[in-house]
């Protein structure tokens, strides 16, 4: 059984002549497949929280120790 939201975006698209109803189902398709990456990129992230706290904190130590050197950006 489909949700509330997803029936009312049926009716939505539904109310539309058929080659709108295209259309609105390809932007649909481009947001759907844009939030799926972006929740692929949140789960990462989530699981290399610890590994980028430990990488931080390894660089807050070299700058404090004056291991680090700034970057040349004009590489």
């Amino acid at each position: 059984m489909p949700s509330f939201a997803i029936a009312t975006v049926e009716k939505m698209l539904e109310s539309l002549p058929e080659d709108l109803q295209e259309r609105g189902v390809e932007h649909l398709r481009e947001t759907i497949l844009d939030l799926q990456d972006e929740l692929h990129w949140d789960r990462q992230f989530q699981q290399t929280q610890d590994q980028l706290r430990t990488a931080a904190q390894q660089a807050k130590k070299h700058i404090a120790s004056g291991r680090a050197k700034p970057m040349d950006w004009l590489l």
